[in-house]
């Protein structure tokens, strides 16, 4: 894979390594958001036929990017936390059971399970992260697959720690959770689109995705995979669209108190969104073209060398087999200069992010191998 800069509005001046914050925008996303934006000016255009067209075509180009031959699995999510949230509404979760997240991760795959604490007399399970020295993330897969027992109900885990990119063993952990009937949550946000997934391979019962990070789509949409045990469940909402019988508007006086199929009945109002739903579906239609696993070797060719280098001049970064290419996190010896770091980097308009004691580097496929080495040189 070569590097697709020119397929992005961004400054030459700019050395962006920010993709786990926002991503840019492609241009084409950019084209088709502007043009569905004054489609509206024109109402008399939008036909009934443009509220459902728009969310299969979506549906099926996430289906494809996750390997799932099921696009009615699939639903279309404002956020992250309305997809978490579906799965808490829907286990059957009794007093005493058990689930297991992570030291922190993201707050949207957590406040809601913390919830059920007072709310259902649930245990929350932290698995605290090892110190930081070689063989880290190994050993953090290994306190998980420990943790997993009769009691555990539900894991809610990421495929790789949005501060620094550790990855996880979902089918090793799925194998296990599948021995004491655990249900298994992912958050896809930080790896979905840049890394591959595969449904067939790891077979979770939920994968929640964020649209505006690795799948390169507008802020306020996403997409998440729902499968079996969660086919016959109960919606957040009762709107319109979610019920069987929405295509035939003349018929909407008819109330049809059936809702449709699979995770259709998941779809948050309004799912049509004559704007955002277009920009996620080409954004992923592009990501389908240069495959993941694509985009996740070229993040590894570009970043290696420094990633050597900054390993031989006193930063922990994780093992390879243990962590993404396309977000890692630095760690220096001495956490007291990553202030000192954060004003230097900015002084020269290179952007990372700073998540507990990392430096969090996201490059894309938009990155080259200039800006992981000037980079190196502010550090």
């Amino acid at each position: 894979m070569q590097n697709q800069k020119h397929l992005f509005n961004l400054e030459e001046n700019i050395t962006y390594l920010n993709g786990a914050y926002m991503s840019p925008q492609l241009k084409s996303v950019e084209t088709i958001g502007l043009e569905c934006l004054q489609k509206k000016s024109k109402p008399y255009l939008i036909s009934e036929n443009d509220f459902f067209a728009e969310k299969i075509t979506l549906k099926k180009r996430f289906a494809q990017l996750i390997e799932t031959p099921d696009f009615e699995s699939i639903a279309i999510i404002p956020s992250v936390s309305y997809g978490i949230a579906i799965t808490v509404n829907n286990i059957p979760f009794e007093k005493g059971d058990e689930i297991i997240v992570l030291e922190e991760q993201f707050p949207s795959n957590y406040y809601a399970w913390k919830a059920l604490e007072t709310e259902k007399g649930i245990k929350i399970i932290t698995i605290t992260a090892p110190e930081i020295k070689p063989g880290r993330g190994a050993a953090w897969n290994e306190k998980i697959l420990a943790a997993i027992n009769p009691k555990t109900k539900c894991l809610a885990l990421p495929h790789c720690h949005w501060a620094d990119g550790t990855l996880f063993n979902l089918k090793a952990i799925r194998e296990r959770s599948n021995d004491v009937d655990a249900f298994l949550v992912i958050d896809g946000t930080q790896s979905v689109g840049a890394f591959p997934f595969s449904v067939a391979e790891i077979q979770p019962d939920a994968l929640v995705c964020g649209g505006y990070k690795w799948l390169l789509g507008p802020y306020s949409l996403g997409v998440a995979y729902f499968g079996e045990r969660f086919h016959h469940g109960k919606p957040l909402e009762n709107n319109w669209m979610n019920h069987i019988g929405s295509e035939n508007f003349s018929k909407l006086v008819h109330y049809n108190h059936a809702l449709k199929p699979k995770a259709t009945r998941y779809d948050v109002g309004e799912s049509s969104n004559f704007i955002l739903t277009p920009m996620l579906s080409e954004s992923i239609r592009q990501l389908n073209e240069w495959k993941p696993q694509n985009i996740q070797q070229y993040c590894k060719r570009i970043s290696e060398t420094t990633v050597s280098k900054l390993r031989g001049t006193g930063f922990f970064i994780e093992e390879d087999a243990f962590r993404s290419h396309h977000l890692f996190g630095l760690c220096p010896e001495d956490p007291s200069r990553i202030e000192l770091l954060k004003e230097i980097l900015l002084k020269e308009q290179i952007y990372v992010s700073y998540r507990g004691t990392s430096i969090r580097i996201s490059p894309n496929v938009y990155n080259s191998e200039k800006d992981l080495e000037r980079l190196t040189h502010y550090l």
